[in-house]
């Protein structure tokens, strides 16, 4: 696996990004905690920089793959904040329990690992394109997929997509849809909040099964839904995301 990491003091936290992603995910939020934190964030197996594992898996042998590169990358005397994204958020379930009373908080932003019901979305095929009609693909996908304005895709955001899409190897759509999570969840010590962007599924209907399941697995949860953005809202809604994260990480 390949680790990154920012920052030179204060709580260490732990961002795990979504599924055909990579680090660059926390794109907009990695300068912001690195001011007062020691910011980790891996590429998951099978993405990014980093190489695959062999095959059958799940959801729990990618979290052990991370947990083993997570302890040996910070001392095992240090504490964790963990935020997680979308398959991430799958990932984060399994991984936080694991790692028991070193988890001071766990934030889930637009996660899997919940089970059924869940969006479905049809996106472009995009490597057979080059050019303006692949940038036209990635900037469809990304709004039918990641965010919910379409003034948010930005340079920025197109080639983070480019990029990711061009290094992901995983299909991780299995265990997104797995209950990976929400099995793990109340096992999960620290704080566990949850964010929803309020556009990320197709219906309010589907949205508010989610929250609920959420708050069946994990009664003490705090849950909020981010207005008019959609599943990249800590990319989106960037300031507001900052400032609930360095609320978590400061004081849990």
């Amino acid at each position: 696996m390949a680790w990154r990491s920012w920052g030179s003091g204060g709580p260490c936290v732990l961002l795990i990004h979504g599924g055909a992603g990579s680090w660059r995910h926390w794109a907009r939020n990695i300068d912001v905690l690195a001011q007062d934190h020691i910011v980790v964030a891996p590429d998951l197996p099978g993405l990014g920089d980093s190489a695959g594992l062999p095959e059958p898996f799940d959801a729990q042998d990618v979290a052990a793959t991370v947990r083993r590169g997570f302890e040996q990358v910070v001392p095992a005397d240090v504490s964790v904040h963990v935020a997680a994204f979308s398959f991430g958020g799958v990932i984060s379930g399994p991984l936080a329990a694991a790692l028991g009373g070193r988890v001071r908080s766990l934030t889930l932003v637009g996660t899997g690992g919940l089970g059924p019901p869940m969006r479905s979305i049809e996106l472009v095929r995009v490597r057979d394109k080059t050019g303006s009609e692949r940038e036209a693909a990635h900037r469809e996908n990304l709004l039918r997929m990641m965010l919910g304005l379409s003034e948010s895709v930005d340079a920025l955001a197109l080639e983070i997509q480019e990029q990711n899409t061009r290094r992901a190897r995983l299909n991780s759509g299995y265990m997104w849809r797995s209950t990976a999570l929400a099995d793990a969840l109340p096992a999960v010590h620290g704080h566990v909040h949850a964010f929803w962007g309020e556009r990320e599924m197709p219906t309010r209907d589907l949205l508010d099964a989610r929250i609920a399941t959420m708050r069946k697995v994990r009664p003490d949860a705090e849950v909020e839904v981010i207005p008019r953005v959609g599943h990249w809202a800590f990319y989106e809604a960037a300031e507001r995301m900052n400032a609930e994260l360095l609320r978590i990480t400061s004081g849990a």
